[in-house]
Parts: structure tokens; sequence; C-alpha cells
């Protein structure tokens, strides 16, 4: 029988899938408006708390501990119930993180904040865990990288709103006022934009309660994990992908290590003891010591069983036997880490580190107005305000840009040669910021957000190549990863703390190079030249 005809949006069997997608869509432009709040609030708690940088960063450590916590779960139960149902549970726990918001800001404690938080990012799990494999099948397989990067467009949508709205209710300006009682009065504010998204959260869940959603099956004319190449690029079975385990072993040991000094330190997260800095010594010395013995007894365990369990664990049958699964993980976790670390601190830097603007451009537009700019030393200098209006006018229409384009270019080019050159010029921009070089550091710092844009969606796509159905649990696996932001953007901060703000980029530099390695080998580690491998059923 002669095939059908395909498309970026049309399948073998010639439907056209062009509706479900568009809303399977709005959902990335949700969580980019959440998970962009959440970025623009550290510097209100480092105001509001009296948190340094480091402590500060337990708001993305809250956030992506909830996508860790959820992940597996909602693996498990969209492939018991299917992606539809997957959507509307994310939906509902959203709902409920963002309405907690209203009297997390009543409680005098912020254990009730990053709580919300939580609540959030557990929703916003299942949500990606759906989406992002969802869009690489609506439509013909080669076009998987392109489709899911043109979803992610519309996540890119959303960051720059949250960032105006954070200008407008995170950081209160009156400058008869100190920062501190500025702080506070925003603080009473912070609950407004959460409750809105939650209504408008419910609206998204009506449409999908009636909506059709087909399903992803497996497509035995196209190759699955169980036809990759039975040896590695070392030439012997597993090698490489046994390597590659010890490291997932060891990003998880450290993760969790830092799983118990979160919370071991939410006993002490009211506001008398975080304002007092000699009680904060002796606290993160326990908590050091707490993170360095679960660090290295969840690391020396996990090393034993992986070496128990070799075989079994990459059984051709496992997708731990395909190493570029393996490694998207790894890189999935490290981008994320970067990504957030260069997000939630952009306003420290633009604060920080740009040097003093000119007279001319004090009440700019582009910088909030009259409140964008602060007189310091006969200088005017960015404020918290000018810097979420940079966020919002710059730097995230920046990101918007590189996915639209990234959506392009990824139909006439092989994806893991972009996302490897993306990566190996953000080492390079990383290393600019680093070094301090004034107007030119920050033009780097705005760059780097173009050539972030189109990372996590290609590395999800790269990563679930040829895995058909397994594509469900290794979508899990790849989501759970995103607990690389709640690791290291604590490591970029005590940097930060410890040198100065341009200092902590060298964080996202080294997970750059590894990301850039990934792009550039990926050919090896799969066996295969591009992307092919799924499509489409009836399901629901």
């Amino acid at each position: 029988m002669e095939r059908k005809k395909t498309g970026l949006f049309t399948t073998e069997d010639g439907r056209n899938h062009v509706v479900i997608f568009f809303l399977v869509a709005l959902l990335f432009t949700l969580w980019a408006v959440g998970n962009s709040l959440i970025d623009t609030m550290d510097k209100h708690f480092q105001d509001f708390y009296h948190l340094t940088k480091a402590d500060s960063a337990n708001v993305q450590f809250s956030h992506y501990l909830g996508y860790f916590f959820m992940a597996l779960p909602a693996g498990w139960f969209i492939h018991k119930l299917g992606y539809k149902w997957g959507i509307i549970l994310g939906l509902s726990l959203a709902a409920v993180g963002c309405l907690w918001f209203y009297p997390a800001t009543k409680i005098d404690g912020f254990w009730a904040v990053l709580l919300g938080v939580c609540l959030v990012a557990m929703g916003f799990s299942f949500l990606e865990t759906v989406a992002n494999p969802y869009t690489t099948v609506l439509g013909d397989p080669k076009y998987a990288a392109s489709r899911i990067n043109l979803a992610q467009s519309f996540n890119a949508i959303g960051w720059p709103i949250a960032p105006y709205i954070g200008g407008l209710y995170f950081y209160h300006s009156d400058s008869t006022l100190n920062a501190q009682q500025n702080a506070e009065i925003a603080h009473k504010t912070m609950w407004i934009p959460y409750v809105a998204l939650a209504l408008i959260i419910v609206v998204l869940i009506i449409a999908f309660v009636k909506s059709k959603m087909p399903d992803i099956v497996e497509n035995k004319n196209h190759k699955t994990d169980s036809d990759l190449p039975k040896t590695d690029v070392f030439g012997q079975q597993g090698t490489l992908s046994t390597i590659l385990l010890y490291v997932c072993a060891i990003l998880f040991s450290f993760a969790l290590g830092m799983i118990f000094r979160f919370f071991a330190q939410l006993f002490y997260m009211d506001r008398e003891t975080l304002s007092n800095p000699a009680a904060m010594v002796a606290v993160n010395h326990t908590l050091a010591m707490v993170f360095d013995v679960v660090t290295i007894v969840a690391g020396l365990g996990s090393i034993v069983f992986i070496t128990l369990k070799r075989e079994k664990l990459i059984h051709k049958s496992s997708i731990w036997s395909a190493p570029h699964f393996t490694g998207a993980t790894i890189s999935q976790f490290l981008y994320v880490a970067a990504q957030a670390g260069i997000f939630s601190f952009f306003i420290n830097y633009m604060v920080e580190e740009v040097p003093a603007i000119g007279e001319s451009l004090k009440s700019s537009w582009f910088i909030g107005g009259e409140h964008g700019s602060i007189l310091r030393n006969g200088a005017y200098f960015l404020t918290e305000k000018g810097a979420t209006s940079l966020m919002s006018w710059m730097a995230f229409p920046l990101f918007l840009l590189g996915r639209f384009t990234g959506s392009f270019i990824l139909r006439v080019t092989k994806a893991h040669k972009m996302l490897g050159l993306y990566a190996f010029i953000n080492v390079i921009l990383m290393i600019i910021i680093v070094a301090k070089l004034g107007w030119v550091s920050v033009i780097a710092v705005f760059l780097s957000f173009f050539f972030m844009s189109i990372m996590f969606p290609t590395i999800f796509s790269l990563g679930i190549f040829g895995l058909g159905e397994s594509s469900k649990v290794a979508s899990s696996f790849i989501v759970m990863a995103i607990m690389g932001g709640a690791v290291l953007p604590k490591v970029m901060g005590t940097i930060a703390d410890a040198d100065g703000m341009s200092a902590g980029y060298v964080v996202p530099a080294a997970c750059f190079v590894v990301i850039a390695l990934y792009g550039f080998f990926w050919t090896k580690l799969s066996g295969s030249d591009g992307l092919s491998g799924v499509k489409i059923g009836t399901g629901h």
C-alpha cells in the first residue's frame, strides 16, 4: 500500500494533529510563566529574609525538588491512565500550589513559600513528562526535534511575561523607604499573580477534559531500543553505558546530599535565625556535615549497587543500555543547572556587575522608567526593578528568538551538531563573563539566553530517540534530571558570595562543556545519524 504523505504535523496514517499540538503547546507557556515567576523572586527573598545568594537558591532547590519527586510517579501514572489524565492531574496540582501562595504570604516562615514552590513544580513535572515526548510524535519522526523546539517556542513566550509581573508585585519601589520596608510591602502582594495563574489553569483543565488526545505507540518499522548497537564506542557491549551510569550515580549522590541538607535547613528557616550572621555560620557548618555524610554514603552505595547489578542494568532490553539516553540524562541535569543559575542570578548580576549607565538612560522605558536606576557615587546604576525590565525586554526575547530560529534551523541541519555548537559558544560566553570585561561581559550574559534556547528540547528528543514505548519511562528519568537546577545553583551562589557574582558563572561554563561533548559525540553514542522512531496511535 502506498505510504501516505507526512509532514510537520501529519503522521503516516494521514492524520493531521495541528490542533492537539497547539493545545499542548499552551502548557509550555503555562509552566514558563510559573517557572519564570520563581526565578524572579530570588532577589526579593534575599531582601525580605536577609538571605545570602547561596541560601536564596533554596527557592530553586525547592522548585526542582518537586520535579525530582514527581517525575517517576508521573511516568507510572501516564503509563497506566494515559497522557490526557496525566495533564489534568498535573494542572490540578499546579493550581493547588498557586492557591497556597495566599496563606503562605500570611505565614511568617520561608518554609511556607518553599512548600508552594514545590507544589507548583510537582504539577509542572507531570506536564513536562507528558508534553515533551508527546510533541515529538505529532507528525513525521524526522521533524521531531523541530516540533519539540517549536513547542518550546511557546515556552519562551512565557518567560518574558513573568519578570514584568514580578517587577510590579515582587519589587516595591518607594524611594522614601529602605530596601527592607519595600520588601515587606511587596511580600504582602506576592500571592496575586499566583492566584491569577490558578484561574487560568482551571480554564485549561476544562479544555483538556473535553479534548480527544491520541496516544503514543511504538512503530515497529523504526528503530527501537532492542535494535540499538550491541557494542559501544569502546568496541565492547555496555562499557560506555556502565561509565555513564557511574557518572549518574555520582550526580544522584550529590543531589541526595543536597536534599537531606535542604530538609535539615528547614528547621532554621525563621527570619530571626536567617538575619543573624553568627547563628547562620553555626547552622551552615552543621548542614555541611549532613551533606558530606549523606553524599559519601549514597555515593559508595550507588557504586556498589551498579557494580553488582551491572549486567541487569545494561541488558539490551533496558533503557540504560542506550548510551545516548544515559548521556542525555546527565546533559539535562547539567543544562537545567546552568539555566537555573543564569536565570535566577540574572538580577544579582545586573545590580552588582553592570557598569554605570549614562544619565540619558537613567529613566528609559526598557529599564522600568524612573525606578529602574539609582544614583550611587555620582553615577547611575541599575536597580532590581531595572534588572527585571531588562529580563523582560531583552534577555527573554533573545531566548524566544533562539527558540523560533532554532525550530527552523533544526529542519535543515543535524540536531546533535547544533546542540554541540550552541553549547560550545556558551562555554566561551561564560569565560567572558568570569573575566569581568565590563560591557563585553554584560553582552555575553544576554547572548547566553539565545544560545541556551534550543538545549532543553533538543537534549530531550536526542535522549528518547529510538526507545519506542520505553520513551514514557525514559521521559520520566530525563525530567528527574531537572534536579540539576536544584543542586548546582547553590554551588554557584556559594562561589558568588565568596568571590563575586561574575566568578559564579564558572559553574554553568563547566556544565556547557559536558553538553557540547554530548552533542558532538551523539552519533557514536546512538549508533545513528539522525532522529526517527515513534508514531502516533488512537489512544484517548
